[in-house]
């Protein structure tokens, strides 16, 4: 052994042993904190392991026992107590003096006194005195060389030759001479533990066995082949080398996930063992489960463990094809729940469950006309059903707008490349589910935004820094569910709407008039309008003033609504608000004279009887005191201008409804109760009626309108509602 070796041996150890006593004294404070348990296991096991293949048998001798100790500390299957914590610190005493008789010169023998202090040790650390007799330099290569030595990089060959071998004509030198010529023997021992007294001993039979630290640029298949001819009489172990360990994950993450494979056919298929090897594996399986069956055991050895008991994979590699055997299964599974539909086909299903409900109401309607009383329980049953098959024809199209959302990371990535800006983007509540209808055709919308976002909110790193700003801004990109609407958020920690520039913007195309007064939300509002843009310059982003006012169109196109709100040097919030679905609702259908109406009911608080003698009524300005809760109102009839009968109630219905944080009442003269609401488009003739969304068809043929709720409550928010149409009650 050179000195520098040796040098290298006594300064490696005297550091572990400086980790393993401070591991020890945190112990005392934390008995059970796993972490300074195994760094007393690992300095002993190190130890050891660099300590055989120097062939320092007495460190060997004493640090194993030592390091069993450890591992059924980490087992749980020892406690530890201040005790122990003081025996092991004699353990580390004792191991740093073995450690200093190596630098002063022991390599073989040990002074007398020295070792019989280390048997004391071990008497009263584990109640006996040495080692097992098993533990030897020999055995200490493949603990020096194991699957948790971060520096292993040979490949460990195990040969334990049968004892007909050199009957049988085979010479277990030649075969390791063989071996050299693939690469270079680091290190070899030999075993010779299998030789009994001289009485016994047979000199045709073969006691021999090697251990073998190998290195070279080949497969296991191919060490293996090396021999091929001595597979009957030796049983051949192949560890590979560390440097494999990602090699072998790469081939994992490349097998197909279309088939489960098991186990074995996964670590055969990417060389990690060898057929010969998982053939023994299996055969040894089958003998564990015969004895289990034979004992009653249910409790089997797994495949996995017997490969790692014999040492010819390792553990990360195993767990590794147990995460991709599962991953195969679990898609294998999610597959064989899936089928492909054509989104045209299941626009086709939705129409005709939408006709379903019409029809249904048709035949309610012809029970109740006619009193056939036998006929309603089986109408009801025939109702529920059709509701059911209503919520899951339209689950098929429910889509989570994570997927949506997701797609903007690479746009906030390009973007924020392309302006020398620091972007993060924050998705949150990606799980909201909503039409995929919607999804579709709210994409563009939500790409202006953010886009703008990225280019008129959110500043400069170094902007932002003189603004005690953190130098990367945040986009944030959120969905909720909110009263049967899904709620889109847009927010930004930028620089803020500058109001007074909007309303200069405004009053230059003439948008506004300059004593006219508007309130900080109306301000707001006008960066929807065409043509408008705080943009100085225009760029490749935006600033044109295009894009704004189509968010809006496109928003309003899908009955939804738009709100911005911002405050200058704090950033600029966005809020969409979008039905679920497009194609059928549980409605409120309500009376204006002899017009009937729908209300979304997700939108419906409550319904009141009109009461003037204990509400407070502002007919002029049309606002109602309900219960101490001011809220603008509208009277349906007065609105869309029908003409009152001479039979008219005396007590008319206020109906609160409520989008987001707005509440208002609209006045109507019946309530005719809830109903399934097949929603038809407007033709483009009526696509600009104000406080219409869409149309139905009723049970008796008749078409009932869809109040557009957002949009009454916007005008019944406004003073001057008789400019948009309704007229005043007298």
């Amino acid at each position: 052994m050179t000195d520098d070796a040796k040098l290298t041996f006594v300064q490696e150890s005297e550091e572990l042993l400086r980790n393993m006593e401070d591991a020890l004294l945190a112990m005392e404070e934390s008995p059970d904190d796993p972490e300074y348990i195994n760094s007393v296991f690992r300095a002993m096991h190190t130890i050891k392991g660099a300590a055989g293949i120097f062939g320092f048998d007495f460190i060997v001798s004493f640090t194993h026992p030592v390091e069993t100790v450890m591992d059924q500390v980490r087992s749980e299957q020892r406690e530890v107590d201040s005790d122990l914590i003081a025996m092991l610190l004699e353990c580390k005493d004792h191991t740093a003096a073995l450690v200093q008789a190596v630098a002063d010169g022991a390599e073989e023998s040990l002074d007398d006194d020295l070792e019989k202090q280390g048997q004391d040790i071990l008497l009263r650390l584990t109640g006996t005195s040495t080692a097992s007799k098993s533990v030897t330099a020999s055995d200490a290569l493949v603990e020096k060389h194991a699957p948790d030595s971060n520096k292993r990089d040979n490949w460990i060959i195990a040969l334990d030759f049968g004892s007909d071998a050199l009957r049988n004509g085979l010479d277990p030198l030649s075969f390791i001479r063989y071996l050299a010529r693939l690469g270079e023997i680091v290190d070899i021992f030999t075993l010779t533990n299998k030789i009994s007294g001289s009485t016994d001993f047979d000199p045709e039979s073969c006691y021999l066995g090697f251990r073998i630290a190998f290195c070279g640029d080949v497969s296991k298949t191919e060490i293996e082949n090396v021999f091929e001819f001595a597979q009957d009489d030796c049983d051949i172990r192949i560890l590979a080398p560390n440097s494999m360990h990602d090699h072998y994950i790469k081939l994992l993450g490349e097998l197909p996930e279309d088939q489960v494979l098991r186990l074995g056919e996964m670590l055969v298929a990417i060389d990690a063992i060898t057929q010969q090897e998982l053939d023994r594996a299996l055969g040894e399986q089958d003998s564990i489960i015969d004895q289990a069956t034979a004992r009653g055991d249910s409790n089997v050895k797994q495949l996995g463990e017997i490969l790692l008991d014999r040492q010819v994979v390792t553990k990360p590699i195993v767990e590794e094809a147990l995460k991709k055997q599962e991953t195969s299964r679990e898609k294998a599974s999610r597959d064989s729940q899936f089928i492909r539909v054509d989104a045209n086909r299941l626009g086709q299903l939705i129409n005709l469950v939408g006709e379903l409900v019409i029809s249904n109401a048709a035949v309610k309607l012809m029970v109740e006309r006619y009193a056939m009383q036998d006929a309603n329980e089986v109408v009801a049953g025939v109702e529920n059903l059709v509701e059911e098959i209503r919520d899951n024809a339209l689950q098929l199209r429910m889509v989570q707008i994570g997927e949506t959302f997701s797609r903007f990371r690479r746009v906030v990535r390009d973007v924020s490349k392309d302006l020398n800006k620091d972007i993060d983007l924050v998705i949150t509540g990606g799980e909201a589910e909503l039409d995929k209808t919607v999804v579709e055709k709210i994409n563009d919308p939500l790409t202006h935004l953010v886009r703008n976002s990225l280019d008129h909110g959110i500043e400069l790193p170094e902007e932002r820094v003189a603004k005690g700003k953190p130098a990367k801004g945040t986009l944030r990109l959120n969905a909720l569910h909110d009263s049967g609407h899904i709620v889109i958020q847009i927010a930004d920690d930028g620089a803020g709407l500058d109001t007074d520039k909007i309303r200069k913007k405004a009053e230059a195309l003439g948008l506004v008039q300059p004593d006219q007064t508007l309130s900080h939300r109306e301000t707001l509002r006008l960066i929807f309008e065409p043509g408008l843009s705080t943009k100085d310059q225009a760029s490749n982003l935006s600033g044109r003033g295009v894009g704004m006012d189509v968010v809006k169109r496109n928003i309003e196109a899908l009955r939804g609504t738009v709100e911005i709100d911002s405050e200058r040097g704090k950033g600029t919030l966005v809020t969409i608000h979008l039905p679920l679905t497009l194609a059928i609702i549980d409605g409120f259908m309500v009376g204006a004279s002899d017009e009937r109406y729908v209300i979304p009911l997700s939108m419906v608080e409550e319904c009141v009887e009109m009461d003037q003698s204990e509400w407070e009524l502002d007919e002029t300005r049309h606002y109602v005191n309900l219960r101490g809760d001011v809220m603008p109102y509208l009277r349906l009839s007065d609105f869309f201008k029908i003409p009152a009968k001479e039979t008219r109630r005396i007590r008319e219905s206020l109906v609160v409804v409520r989008f987001g944080r707005t509440r208002a009442g609209l006045v109507v003269d019946h309530l005719h109760g809830e109903l399934q609401t097949v929603i038809k488009p407007l033709g483009k003739v009526f696509r600009d009626l104000k406080g219409i969304s869409g149309a139905t068809v009723l049970g008796s043929g008749e078409i009932a309108l869809i109040l557009d709720v957002q949009g009454l409550i916007g005008l019944a928010s406004q003073h001057d509602v008789h400019e948009h149409g309704a007229v005043r009650h007298a």
